[in-house]
């Protein structure tokens, strides 16, 4: 057994805090270690070929990295020890830098602790035995998970590259909030214009099916070869049937509320949701149908010309296959009115979100594209617009930046003069962010254009005074207080993660923050991966962005997945659980924590019931080793008897 230990100085990063030579020269006194060297950059090409040309001298057979840590170069360092001759697997990386220099000041304390570190990772990697990967077939198939335009762009790059690809959408049509957009900034565009022929394209593409009314319910599996449950919701109507004529939604005596329009106005029991839908098909909620709550009515079915209205309709349950899987559920505005009483919390009418304006402003809106106040229907003639509701405020555990609330409230200024010429607009803002191209001219129109009045500040409360809303402000800019009557308040509200955002990561065993944002692996290096392979992002799921955002983290989705499906099969890790059978019980503790399904029941020839593992379908995160009573079980390469000698170096 011969191990060689190298430390990266990594520039200043680590040299700076710990002295590498001084650590270098410790290692050299370890029991199996043939040679040590402090390198000035590890992970460069010359520091590779310095460890390359070291583990040829000193004919090393095992080799120690400290330097980051390995989710940053683990595999750089395996590509290095492999043209050196050493199997992949005989290499441990300590990480010296996040875990060492980065956090502490003293480099004596800094030194002597990584001196610790590269002891426990000499231990570990001195009961290190070589391993193999395996390899699995690729499912050729990619699943798209929500059809906003991060969705349908993915999809359909996909789909360009000749791959098949299944999108689902849990609302009866796609679009996502994009379809909801009266006009795009910077460039005040008509965003069913761009949105449409998009939606169309992905409706009628050879490589693409579309499932509306669907959700993922259940995943499992693995990178390559993912088993998804998709439950396809009854909407009491026949897809391949319906004409979208809307007849059902004419004669329709029950109202519901109008998801589609944020509220504004209503619509009926069975509708289409906006003109341009795709699938332009009708859907019928039960919850608000005369026929599902009284048991009697049936107009629907009665005036439907195709025969398309089905009540017996029930919901299915869908298995497929997939080998990629793109997370771009998109998002939806923060809930304002419990943390915002003082703005009215929902009491005022005439308080409406910026979501609901941009449906009035909409020609294919509720309003027809009119500016009233929901109040009384009159024309505005003030209007007051707040910005971050919701977004950048501590206060209601909400402080991040929406991205986008600072220009979307120029493009409305802009658009409300062009409506209303004899209106005045008033912004109350923190500060103004408009750091996208062509962004800033926007502002600045909306300012010279259209005659918004920008006032620096918070507001305080918002109050009835006659048909009146008086809004109570603060102008940091003049140091004083504002008072302005209005006619109407629009909330620029800040974004929130979609509905059950959080429940779909726990299905699909990704990670998400405090707001349920899903996670990047990494958010430089690699923005659009989880840290389950096989799954990427695209989006606002994964945080605040504007349009242009989510469609280019979208092609950068579609070109990972891209990559993966146009494998025949991939390498697996070999790091994966093993049973000791001689030993095992059969209690199957290890089968009810561990998070792939990879563990199944196998009787053997003595009439025993042992626990099995799946190698395919472990990941190898160790939870069934914890679990189990008798200690039966070890993960390859991380065994008890190298985690406790680690310990042992450590604690001397």
């Amino acid at each position: 057994m011969r191990i060689g230990v190298f430390v990266c100085q990594c520039g200043t990063n680590i040299a700076a805090t710990v002295d590498t030579e001084a650590v270098a020269e410790a290692a050299m006194s370890m029991r199996d270690v043939y040679h040590a060297e402090s390198i000035q950059y590890s992970c460069s090409d010359p520091g590779q070929r310095q460890v390359i040309a070291a583990a040829h001298q000193h004919r090393l057979d095992r080799v120690v990295i400290a330097a980051c840590s390995p989710r940053m170069h683990e595999t750089t360092f395996q590509r290095a020890v492999i043209q050196a001759g050493i199997n992949p697997f005989m290499l441990e990386m300590v990480n010296i830098r996040e875990q060492c220099s980065w956090i502490h000041e003293d480099r004596e304390v800094a030194t002597t602790k990584a001196i610790d570190l590269v002891a426990a990772g000499v231990a570990r990697v001195r009961g290190q035995v070589p391993l193999k990967r395996g390899r699995v077939p690729v499912v050729g198939e990619a699943l798209v998970v929500g059809g906003g335009i991060a969705g349908i762009q993915a999809a359909l790059d996909i789909a360009d590259a000749g791959m098949p690809v299944t999108l689902v959408e849990r609302e009866p049509t796609i679009g996502g909030n994009m379809a909801r957009l009266d006009k795009t900034f910077p460039t005040l565009d008509c965003s069913s214009c761009i949105l449409t022929p998009r939606m169309v394209e992905l409706k009628h593409h050879e490589n693409i099916r579309l499932m509306v009314s669907s959700e993922v319910t259940a995943v499992r599996g693995y990178i390559g070869n993912f088993e998804v449950d998709i439950r396809k919701k009854a909407t009491c109507v026949d897809e391949e049937k319906c004409t979208g004529c809307r007849i059902c939604e004419e004669k329709c005596p029950s109202r519901a509320p109008d998801e589609f329009n944020a509220g504004v106005g209503e619509s009926k029991a069975i509708s289409i949701a906006f003109p341009q839908a795709v699938p332009l098909v009708a859907a019928l909620r039960k919850e608000h149908c005369r026929q599902f709550i009284k048991g009697k009515c049936g107009v629907c079915k009665k005036v439907c010309p195709a025969d398309a209205v089905d009540y017996e309709q029930e919901d299915e349950l869908h298995t497929e296959k997939f080998g990629a899987i793109i997370v771009a559920t998109g998002y939806r505005l923060f809930d304002w009115e419990g943390a915002y009483p003082d703005y009215g919390g929902g009491l005022y009418p005439d308080v409406i979100t910026s979501l609901q304006y941009e449906r009035m402003l909409s020609a294919s809106g509720p309003t027809g594209g009119h500016i009233v106040r929901p109040s009384d229907g009159r024309e505005p003639r003030d209007i007051v617009f707040l910005s971050c509701v919701g977004s950048r405020a501590e206060s209601v555990g909400r402080p991040f930046c929406c991205n986008v609330g600072c220009m979307y409230i120029a493009k409305q200024a802009i658009q409300t003069r062009e409506h209303l010429p004899d209106s005045r607009c008033y912004v109350f803002y923190m500060d103004v962010r408009a750091c996208g191209k062509g962004y800033e001219e926007v502002y600045r129109r909306a300012q010279v254009e259209a005659g918004a009045v920008y006032l620096r500040g918070r507001v305080g409360k918002i109050y009835p005074r006659g048909d009146k809303l008086v809004v109570m402000g603060t102008d940091t800019l003049i140091g004083d207080q504002v008072e302005i009557e209005t006619d109407l308040v629009v909330l620029a509200v800040g974004f929130a993660a979609a509905e059950g955002a959080g429940e779909l990561a726990r299905r699909l065993n990704i990670a998400y923050d405090g707001y349920q944002f899903f996670t990047e692996s990494h958010p430089k290096l690699r923005p659009v991966e989880t840290t389950t392979g096989g799954i990427f992002l695209a989006g606002a799921c994964q945080g605040p962005k504007d349009i242009p955002a989510s469609v280019a983290q979208a092609s950068a989705a579609a070109a990972k997945a891209i990559r993966l499906l146009s494998r025949e099969d991939l390498e697996t890790s070999p790091m994966v659980a093993e049973v000791n059978h001689m030993r095992c019980i059969g209690c199957f503790k290890c089968a009810e924590v561990c998070p792939y399904n990879a563990i199944e029941k196998q009787k053997l020839h003595d009439g025993r019931t042992v626990a099995v593992i799946i190698e395919s379908l472990c990941q190898g995160c160790g939870l069934c080793n914890v679990a189990c009573p008798p200690q039966v079980i070890s993960l390859r390469g991380y065994t008890d008897n190298q985690l406790i000698s680690e310990v042992v170096e450590v604690l001397r």
